[in-house]
């Protein structure tokens, strides 16, 4: 890891317990969460693919996506500047940039930004909140990352369609209560629901977020996964989800 990268007074620098990586983040303006971690661990990535996050935000699943598999180059597009410019400096810091590049730019320019049919995979952990959901975050950066104010959940679903290759994979995380929006927009844009798992917070609670696998021009059958749940105590993961941290089982 290299130690010459700039660290602003207001940004903090995190482990990610995965080859040696960190991550710069800046508390004020967003920081990843479990969500993005299990879409990581979610996303199948073979050998010699090409990737591209959508949202890419501080650039976690670039990163983690570029030390959990074998894929070839990954790419993360982002329409805040700040957050753009920091994932840059986190891909120097962990000296990354022969497979991990920051692109700043709009979703719903993407096709147009690195070309159509381009991507073997692309995913996305986009806003949840669409319009009427929830509060504003009043600070303009978490209000971009939480709320549909400048790419909506169709936005997202028609830049992914376009940009994979035909076949391409496309991975989302969401909220359950948007599943029906989520299955219209995919057969809207040719991507075909072929896998699906939902998260839970504890085994005997309803899930909170949904997992989504498509893929471009696929034929009709999807698969229902066994829930995903995150603790088995307070404050204790289970050993599925300590894997997907860690790469290894608890002590």
């Amino acid at each position: 890891m290299r130690t010459d990268i700039t660290i602003h007074p207001h940004e903090r620098v995190d482990d990610l317990h995965r080859e040696g990586h960190h991550i710069i983040q800046d508390p004020k303006r967003f920081c990843f969460g479990v969500d993005a971690v299990i879409l990581a661990g979610f996303a199948k990535v073979k050998k010699g693919e090409k990737v591209l996050d959508l949202g890419t935000g501080t650039g976690i699943i670039p990163i983690l996506l570029a030390a959990k598999t074998k894929g070839e180059h990954f790419t993360g597009l982002e329409i805040q500047t700040e957050s753009a410019e920091m994932a840059n400096r986190s891909v120097l810091m962990n000296e990354l940039e022969e497979k991990v590049e920051i692109k700043e730019g709009d979703i719903k320019e993407a096709s147009t930004i690195f070309g159509g049919s381009t991507f073997d995979v692309v995913t996305s952990n986009p806003p949840y909140m669409n319009e009427g959901g929830g509060l504003v975050n009043p600070f303009e950066a978490k209000a971009i990352a939480r709320h549909e104010i400048l790419c909506s959940l169709e936005d997202v679903v028609a830049a992914a369609a376009k940009c994979l290759k035909p076949q391409g994979r496309f991975y989302m995380i969401h909220r359950p209560h948007r599943l029906t929006d989520i299955m219209v927009y995919l057969r809207q844009y040719k991507l075909e629901p072929k896998r699906i798992r939902f998260v839970q917070p504890y085994a005997d609670k309803e899930p909170t977020m949904v997992l989504v696998e498509a893929a471009r021009g696929g034929k009709p059958w999807v698969k229902v996964d066994a829930p995903l749940v995150i603790y088995k105590a307070p404050n204790e993961y289970t050993e599925e989800i300590y894997e997907i941290y860690y790469g290894k089982g608890q002590a």
